[in-house]
């Protein structure tokens, strides 16, 4: 797939969040090559008028100093220090972070400024930033949530066509862990009919706990138009044995599944995760894990 990559900087660093988990969000790139076909961003991108069917992915803006701006604005006597998370609309480690080391650049700068912060990633490629992260755990409030909602290889293949497989994400977690970083495992979004069976929820936990996660949740999926049409298309090329199930669920143009939907297939990960014992294992934690749903939104 051609990617064009575009530096472009930007005026502002942080972005004000209204309704959810975290007040303000830090994205060093605007894009992503995972390419998932259940991106809730495909979404946002149809809102702005860009195209979220298969040619999204394949343009992404570098904010080339975005830490130097992000600098600026946390040494302003206005900031008051509210939680930041980092990767709530792209991937701060997908492949071209590996060129400009904007997302580990933004790390030094929170971590210089004891400010707290959270990521999201489905890139392993965050355990070469361990130092940072370490010393940044040592300083505030630091976590890191995985995206793993399967270890199915061919759910996996088939859905996250851009990721690293999910095994490898969970030693990447590990690595983490073992340095004291508070890390934690995202189920999201569990998929119905594919990730959402409970013998399939347990593989995950299962291999979660053996990797020291400090925690798990899960969400369900949700699509709003833009992820909807995309998906669904998808869903007709890879299973079309399980279209008219979804066109049942989300039935007139449902983006949320209701709660009884929802609720048994959370509970079910609650108590499988206390069965295995999922929790926060580190020697001398800085502060106490956060609920554990803390990032749910999330749900990339």
């Amino acid at each position: 797939m051609r990617v064009d990559y575009r530096e472009e900087p930007c005026k502002v660093a942080l972005n004000r969040v209204k309704g959810m988990p975290f007040d303000w969000s830090l994205n060093p790139y605007m894009g992503c090559v995972h390419r998932c076909t259940f991106c809730y961003v495909r979404a946002f991108e149809r809102r702005a008028d860009r195209p979220s069917d298969d040619r999204y992915g394949t343009s992404i803006r570098v904010k080339v100093n975005i830490a130097e701006v992000l600098r600026t604005e946390l040494a302003r006597p206005s900031w008051k220090g509210d939680g930041v998370a980092i990767g709530a609309a792209t991937d701060p480690y997908q492949p071209v972070e590996g060129r400009y080391k904007l997302t580990r650049a933004c790390l030094e700068v929170l971590r210089d400024a004891r400010q707290s912060f959270s990521i999201i990633t489905r890139g392993p490629m965050i355990v070469r930033d361990v130092d940072v992260l370490s010393e940044a755990s040592r300083r505030a409030d630091v976590s890191v949530t995985f995206s793993v909602p399967t270890v199915d290889d061919d759910v996996w293949r088939t859905t996250e066509p851009g990721t690293a497989p999910p095994r490898q994400r969970l030693r990447a977690l590990k690595t983490l862990v073992d340095a004291g970083v508070r890390a934690s495992v995202g189920m999201a979004p569990l998929l119905p009919g594919l990730s959402d069976h409970p013998s399939s929820i347990e593989r995950v936990i299962v291999a979660a706990r053996e990797a020291g996660a400090c925690g798990i949740w899960a969400n369900l999926l949700y699509l709003r138009p833009g992820t909807r049409e995309h998906f669904l298309a998808c869903l007709q090329r890879d299973w079309p044995e399980l279209l008219p199930d979804y066109e049942e669920l989300y039935a007139r143009g449902r983006a949320y599944l209701p709660a009884a939907e929802t609720r048994p297939v959370k509970d079910a990960v609650r108590t499988l995760a206390r069965e295995h014992g999922v929790r926060d294992r580190r020697r001398n934690p800085l502060r106490p894990p956060e609920p554990d749903e803390q990032l749910s939104l999330l749900s990339a």
